[in-house]
């Protein structure tokens, strides 16, 4: 089984989550390569799914967006899981407990008709050279911290979760 596993990245950490992702997905036996949408030419060429995107302002980039509104005829039939990369692990406080309400608010915003099977909100990298003055002042008032806060196993258990969920398929003979 062919898997994408599609991203659009701002700074590289989703496109290293990506690639994380088809690693593992590539350990349980399955043919995965991670692309970023914009150099995808075929779709259809994919049995299956894992898309995502860096978050901004609480959307996924244009790239990731365009691919699926140009790609919903190919998607619908087929298992998609989707992906954002987000800074829910670098907030404390109050706010860490809201970034749990930017889900909704995502996959809300993702082009109408995308079925998927599950989306999850990863933490990214937060560096102080990505954001401006201003929103560097801003992000450390809401008790932000810089830095790395993806979780490593957290992907990789995910990444195993949809290998079984596509065994399983295969072997119910489900597409």
């Amino acid at each position: 089984m062919d898997v994408l596993v599609g991203y659009a990245t701002a700074h590289g950490s989703t496109r290293e989550i990506a690639e994380r992702l088809a690693a593992g997905l590539g350990k349980a036996g399955l043919k995965a390569e991670a692309r970023a949408v914009e150099t995808v030419d075929d779709a259809d060429a994919y049995s299956a799914f894992v898309l995502g995107s860096a978050v901004h302002g609480q959307n996924w980039l244009a790239p990731a967006k365009d691919f699926v509104r140009a790609n919903l005829d190919v998607l619908s039939p087929r298992p998609v899981w989707i992906f954002s990369v987000g800074m829910p692990g670098a907030l404390r406080g109050p706010w860490r407990r809201v970034a749990d309400k930017e889900v909704p608010v995502i996959a809300g915003s993702l082009p109408g008709g995308l079925s998927y099977r599950e989306h999850r909100l990863f933490s990214g990298v937060v560096a102080r050279a990505q954001l401006p003055l201003t929103g560097r002042v801003l992000f450390r008032l809401m008790g932000g911290r810089f830095g790395d806060h993806r979780e490593w196993e957290v992907i990789d258990a995910w990444a195993q979760r949809i290998a079984a969920e596509l065994a399983r398929d295969r072997r119910d003979g489900a597409p």
